[in-house]
């Protein structure tokens, strides 16, 4: 079997190079070049140092190593959408798109087609039951990255693999460890990746500017404060807002106006809600209800987080909506919600936020 190993030169994916040579496979690694473009050129989202890594990975297995690029695609799938998003007042999960456009889309068309499989070092596993091919928890609850897949396609995933899904992190570190792998203590990567080290805030003002305007307290109706533009904060912020007697949280943004709504104390009610609607509700694999008029048991995620929340979800035409009884904190438009069946065990799909 031919196999294509995204590799980044992290911990998950240098041990899953280890796994397939293990498990008998040889396969051939990728290291795809993905970042920004500046006024200066492309700025690489990973460093020199995670390419040595990957090479040093491919060199101990006896693998061949490809670097190739995909900056292009990159800006005009994930990146232009995360702007776009922001501007309009949403939340953007560019995880999620890079996942189905870049890593699972763009890839595939380009050097995945002479392959029977594609590994990655994601914390997920797959799941054949009823004569098709689910998407599945990762055994870690605490690292599950399904959330992050929840948009890839039903023919992705019938290709995919994830050889480290059956571990434990402490498994895979340990692994690393008695393998003499580089990555093993390295830490694991956080926040966006292709800002690299750049400020989320400097990026986000690099292409949309300021836009002053009112921070107002949501119960009083008084303005507490001023803030740059609605673009530069969330829905369940507390840091960064300048604000003093806090902490204040993000509440609502009112886009036509630029105002930023905050509620204060350390859990005000009003950052929470019970039912979160969906649009562009996108199935994985295949639409598991069919048409149904009453409501179905489920868990779900409306963040990556390692909680999950159980519910019900109904559909009314093509929009559907998740209630709970235990209150969900931060509802932000625009991310995405990863639907599970109600055993947390198979990743149905994911809808947006409205």
């Amino acid at each position: 079997m031919e196999i294509a190993a995204l590799v980044s030169g992290g911990v998950d994916s240098s041990v899953m190079v280890h796994l397939l040579k293990e498990a008998g496979y040889d396969p051939a690694i990728f290291y795809i070049r993905i970042g920004m473009e500046d006024k200066d050129g492309y700025i690489d989202c990973p460093s020199e140092e995670d390419i040595e890594i990957t090479a040093f990975i491919a060199k101990k297995y006896g693998c061949r190593m490809e670097v190739v690029s995909l900056h292009e695609e990159y800006w005009e799938k994930v990146v232009s959408y995360t702007i776009d998003s922001v501007k309009r007042g949403l939340t953007p999960n560019p995880d999620i798109m890079c996942n189905r456009y870049i890593k699972f889309g763009c890839f595939e068309d380009k050097w995945g087609k002479d392959f029977d499989r594609i590994a990655t070092g994601h914390y997920a596993t797959v799941t054949a039951t009823g004569g098709k091919i689910w998407l599945s928890t990762a055994k870690d609850p605490v690292k599950d990255q399904t959330d992050f897949l929840g948009q890839i396609t039903g023919l992705q995933i019938s290709k995919l693999m994830f050889p480290i899904g059956h571990l434990m992190k402490s498994e895979v570190r340990a692994i690393a460890e008695e393998q003499n792998l580089p990555s093993a203590k390295r830490k694991d990567s956080q926040g966006i990746c292709f800002l690299g080290k750049i400020n989320y805030n400097d990026f986000v003002e690099r292409h949309l500017g300021k836009h002053p305007g009112e921070i107002i307290e949501l119960e009083t109706g008084k303005t507490i404060g001023r803030h740059n533009g609605y673009w530069f904060h969330t829905i369940g912020q507390r840091k960064g807002l300048g604000l003093s007697g806090g902490p204040w949280f993000v509440i609502r943004k009112d886009v036509e106006n630029n105002i930023i709504y905050v509620s204060n104390g350390y859990d005000p009610e009003t950052q929470y809600g019970r039912t979160v609607n969906l649009q562009g509700f996108h199935f994985i694999t295949e639409d598991p209800w069919g048409a149904f008029d009453d409501e179905r048991e489920i868990t779900f995620k409306v963040r990556h987080t390692p909680e999950i929340t159980r519910g019900r979800i109904r559909r009314t035409g093509d929009l559907y909506s998740v209630s709970s009884d235990k209150k969900i904190q931060g509802i932000a438009p625009g991310q995405f919600t990863v639907v599970y069946d109600k055993e947390y065990r198979l990743c149905y799909g994911s809808g947006m936020i409205i």
